[in-house]
């Protein structure tokens, strides 16, 4: 018998092995890194890093389609990129196993909002296992390429950062060869236009019927009955926090939280004195529940933000208002002594410039001792909020930012934008030739591959001309006195001018 000390994400790489999965695609992201890297160390999977999550969807889901055991993973804001792909994969199906991991990060530890992915399984009408360890991921993804197939959909594996950083022992199998399936020549089934989906949204509604009586059934939906007097109703790593701290209380696990299995849930509310709701930020279960019209306990309001840790548990129980923080000498982060990027924002912020910023580890810089960059939301929105910044103030020093992966991911689309409507303006890619805030990825534009193997380079200089701006400039903004000088003209043209500010990651060996 092979054991194994694995994390989380890593388990999820080995379930995913030893279930025959055959793709695997992803975005970098944080907590969901590892899971790629992890997939990429088995030969006989096609792993990749694709340029965004729809993209790493699209593939993975093709491959499903086509026929092959299929994983896509992404981190909670990664899974909205996808969202179009996935809201219509739920009315397709698939024709082999096809399972999405998901990495939610309660606490924000490295995000830019705290969303509960749980939602995405009730308005999608897709299945959702949420593993309570890493053993469980392990297990519960092998599960749910089984539950995919059974029920011909897509199926949510829902991790948190605590569950995907957290190490465990457990047990290693062996490898299940899958057969590929053959080509599905069902374009009613396959090809969503109106006519056919109407008829796919019925299959998708009497798919959810038959997953209801799944929930009902399914182990994964644990009771354990002990002392009566108070029965947890919970999920994930909160699970493993209350039986810490209430080690005799009854319980019901769910671990396929949705569908909801209504009459387990009764069965379990009606065999206990007193019922408490225990879940991490949102009141998804909570919610049910009161619809339901149980009586129940929960936590109080104060605990749907932030992670829930094991020395909050009395408090979130008893339904007291979140603690303040103990007050602790905090060494806020920063970037990297040496980082390319420090002359970058130094020189922004000399000429004072108003900057639109963008995701990644350059995102320290608005920060102090930087604080040289003014808006931040989303992936591709350094080229994006330039041009809608400048509409509202066409004088002013303004100056989007995008890291080199990022502009690949989704920056392009926005400078193809700026070009086709004719706006102004200047975008500065900081390119320091690796995707460094997730650990240093590979990326299109350093040309290796998840394995480090040569690929086909993609020309960042050639790109920003094809796409129509104006001026493209490639520097190294080391070279402080001309990256000075060029930063002043591009910001006082009348044109739409690309800076990329080329200098390696000081991480990269």
């Amino acid at each position: 018998m092979e054991k194994a000390f694995l994390s989380g994400n890593e388990a999820v790489a080995f379930g995913a092995y030893e279930a025959g999965m055959q793709v695997a695609c992803a975005y970098p992201g944080t907590p969901s890194t590892e899971i790629l890297e992890a997939i990429a160390e088995f030969p006989e999977i096609d792993a990749q890093w694709s340029v965004n999550e729809k993209v790493a969807y699209e593939v993975a889901l093709g491959a499903a389609v086509g026929g092959v055991r299929s994983l896509y993973a992404c981190k909670h804001v990664g899974l909205n990129v996808a969202m179009d792909p996935l809201m219509t994969s739920s009315y397709t199906g698939i024709n082999a196993g096809f399972v999405i991991v998901v990495c939610d990060d309660p606490g924000m530890h490295s995000s830019q909002n705290e969303q509960d992915t749980r939602w995405v399984s009730l308005y999608s009408k897709m299945p959702m296992l949420e593993p309570s360890s890493p053993s469980e991921a392990k297990e519960h993804v092998a599960r749910a390429f089984d539950i995919s197939e059974e029920f011909d959909t897509p199926v949510i594996v829902r991790m948190t950062t605590r569950i995907s950083h957290t190490k465990e022992d457990m047990v290693l199998g062996k490898r299940v060869e899958k057969e590929t399936a053959p080509l599905s020549y069902d374009e009613k089934k396959y090809v969503m236009i109106p006519a056919f989906a109407r008829k796919r949204h019925v299959v998708v509604e009497e798919r959810l019927g038959k997953l209801k009586d799944f929930a009902e059934t399914t182990d994964l939906n644990e009771i354990t009955i002990n002392d009566k007097s108070v029965g947890f109703l919970t999920s994930s790593i909160p699970y493993h926090y209350l039986k810490e701290e209430y080690p005799d209380a009854s319980y019901l696990k769910l671990g396929f939280s949705y569908p909801f299995c209504d009459d387990k849930i009764r069965e379990f509310a009606d065999s206990v004195d007193k019922l408490v709701v225990v879940e991490e930020l949102d009141p998804f279960f909570e919610t049910h529940l009161a619809a339901m019209g149980l009586e129940f306990e929960t936590k109080d309001a104060t605990f749907q933000t932030g992670e829930l840790t094991p020395d909050v548990m009395k408090d979130v129980v008893e339904g007291k208002k979140r603690p303040a923080p103990a007050a602790v000498a905090k060494r806020p982060p920063r970037l990297c002594p040496g980082c390319p990027h420090w002359f970058s924002f130094a020189t922004l912020k000399k000429h004072n410039i108003y900057v639109a910023g963008d995701i990644g580890c350059y995102t320290l810089a608005s920060l102090p001792p930087t604080s040289a960059m003014h808006t931040c939301v989303c992936m591709g929105a350094g080229v994006t909020f330039n041009e809608g910044l400048r509409k509202a103030h066409p004088n002013e020093k303004i100056l989007g930012v995008v890291g080199d992966s990022t502009f690949v991911h989704s920056g392009v689309t926005g400078l193809i934008n700026a070009a086709y409507n004719g706006s102004k303006g200047v975008i500065m890619i900081v390119d320091n030739s690796i995707t460094a805030m997730t650990g240093g990825q590979q990326n299109p534009a350093t040309g290796l591959t998840i394995r480090n193997e040569r690929t086909k380079l993609l020309d960042l200089e050639a790109l920003c001309k094809s796409c129509g701006a104006d001026n493209v400039d490639v520097i190294d903004p080391t070279n402080r006195k001309e990256f000075d000088a060029l930063v002043e003209k591009r910001v006082t043209e009348d044109a739409l001018s690309v800076i990329i500010a080329k200098h390696p990651c000081k991480l990269i060996k």
